[in-house]
């Protein structure tokens, strides 16, 4: 293919057609035309929703029609516009795509630190696809944080809140990612590996400071424990990311790579890496349900949320891949435990939000509005399912980062394996 050099890059001269007609650039704009629809959905229901007045429940206050408007004004019902629950989904997303994004990187640039050439092949695509999905994740936040007034932000900042600290933290990260891209594009793989160290650090960082800023986010309500009780929560949050981030990089891999030389060893450090984050990871489960409050432990355990506990999260996540990934074999068990993975990784997130959730009426402190019950017209709305314009934007989450990674491998060919010693 034709190339154009430009500060160093080499850029294919590809035509528009097959550029943004490919089958998967389609398949992501109808990804991304769900996502606008469950935008709209819940744009609706924020922004354009009869609102009741006091002059209308004065004049009518026994009909049933402002009965319903009055409690729907209270309490609402519907998702994450639910007053009662402020975390949902759309948080189980954004933690998702975002940590595993930021997983990947974090593991490329362990990679290129310690010199494993292999990975350093494919650094280019793996980074790519880790950029992809913080984006896809910064989608999904910038809808639940209701676009239409993201531009205070940036006219009345509050240096203390833990959302406007994504700001700064994102400007910083984004920009030293893409430039290590560029290092590795370019063949300047003395300072792409100079620059792998602070990556390094920079990921880790990210890392915590997520979780600081997640803390903040979650302590919205004390009561609900199960957050704030969670040991070790920025290492919980690491560990998972980096079994999904796997399973990410396998998928990757098989869909890539599969018809290259490299495939078989490649496939073969991501399932020693697997195998190791999840036994990590299934010991660090086994410690934090032995921590945590005993009424959240049960809750999960052996309450409502049990079944999507071992048959969702603890199945997809750990049971399964470790069976797949135990021994040596063909690469494509890894890819099954990848799909498992990537499934039971997301499930997990969600489950964390939600069991966060399920019991904010506990007694914690025996102080203020918990000593007197104030909670209790809430207890029936606290299983919610997530509105279905919730599950749309998350669905079409999915096809910001397959456009992300297609656009860059279309004009860059990420997806090549670059042999650079």
């Amino acid at each position: 293919m034709e190339k154009v050099n430009f500060a160093g890059v080499e850029i294919n001269k590809i035509p528009m057609k097959r550029l943004f007609l490919s089958k998967t650039m389609l398949s992501g704009y109808v990804l991304l035309v769900i996502a606008l629809i469950g935008v709209y959905e819940l744009f609706d229901l924020r922004y354009f929703t009869t609102v009741v007045s006091a002059h209308d429940a004065g004049l009518n206050p026994a009909e049933p029609g402002m009965r319903e408007a009055m409690r729907q004004a209270v309490f609402g019902t519907v998702g994450e516009i639910d007053r009662t629950l402020p975390w949902t989904v759309l948080i189980a997303n954004y933690m998702y795509m975002v940590y595993t994004g930021s997983g990947i990187i974090f593991l490329v640039a362990l990679a290129e630190f310690m010199n494993f050439r292999i990975v350093a092949k494919a650094a280019a695509g793996f980074m790519v696809a880790g950029i992809a999905m913080i984006f896809a994740g910064l989608f999904t936040i910038a809808t639940d944080l209701h676009m239409l007034n993201m531009h205070w932000m940036l006219l009345t900042p509050n240096f203390k809140a833990g959302m406007w600290l994504m700001l700064p933290l994102y400007c910083t990260y984004i920009p030293f990612v893409l430039f290590e891209i560029y290092l590795i594009l370019t063949n300047k793989r003395d300072w792409a590996r100079r620059l792998a160290l602070p990556i390094l650090i920079l990921s880790l960082g990210i890392d915590l400071i997520e979780y600081y800023i997640q803390a903040k986010l979650f302590a919205m309500n004390t009561a609900r424990h199960l957050w704030t009780e969670f040991p070790a929560l920025t290492f919980y949050f690491i560990i998972s990311a980096f079994v999904s981030s796997l399973g990410i990089m396998g998928i990757n891999a098989y869909l890539v790579h599969r018809k290259k030389p490299e495939y078989q060893s490649l496939m073969e450090l991501i399932r020693k890496a697997m195998l190791f984050f999840i036994c990590t990871l299934a010991l660090y489960e086994i410690f934090a349900y032995m921590t945590v409050d005993k009424d959240w432990a049960f809750l999960i355990l052996f309450g409502p949320f049990s079944y999507v506990y071992f048959l969702g999260y603890i199945l997809l996540t750990l049971a399964l891949p470790f069976v797949f990934v135990i021994k040596p074999g063909k690469p494509i068990f890894t890819v099954f435990a990848s799909i498992f993975v990537i499934i039971g990784g997301f499930i997990g997130r969600y489950l964390f939000v939600y069991g966060g959730n399920a019991n904010p009426m506990s007694n914690r402190f025996g102080t203020g509005y918990e000593t007197y019950d104030q909670y209790a017209p809430t207890v029936s709305f606290i299983y919610n399912s997530p509105h279905l314009g919730e599950i749309m934007i998350v669905v079409g989450s999915v096809g910001v980062a397959m456009i992300i990674y297609k656009l860059f491998d279309g004009l860059f060919s990420v997806g090549n394996l670059r042999e650079h010693y």
